[in-house]
């Protein structure tokens, strides 16, 4: 087997004693504003109550055009509301699923026993 040799000189201190001077550079990183559109698209398509899942789609279609010209500020407007109106059609679908439910099971037996 061969063993590499390394030597390893001391250069000893900087020869000049003058302040040392560092760059930073600033490297500005986008801003990722979430656009909801997948989100109002599943609550267009299964929770549309009131049409509240087509308002968050046009809000995040919105957002994304906001994002596509560098609007962030107005993309994130757009994509505030779209969320909070994604909220309210979700938590409104699964209640209103929820009563249809309760009310078939309650309403199905009192029908089948007037038969």
């Amino acid at each position: 087997m061969f063993k590499e040799q390394h030597e390893v000189t001391n250069l000893g201190a900087p020869q000049h004693s003058g302040p040392v001077v560092s760059t930073v550079v600033h490297v500005p990183t986008d801003t990722v504003v979430p656009d909801h559109v997948v989100w109002s698209l599943f609550n267009t398509l299964f929770f549309n109550y009131c049409c509240l899942g087509f308002v968050a789609f046009a809000y995040s279609v919105k957002s994304r055009d906001r994002k596509m010209v560098g609007d962030v500020i107005g993309a994130q407007s757009y994509a505030s509301t779209a969320k909070c109106l994604n909220i309210t059609t979700l938590v409104l679908g699964i209640l209103m699923t929820i009563g249809l439910i309760i009310l078939v099971s309650l309403v199905l037996p009192l029908y089948i026993q007037a038969l």
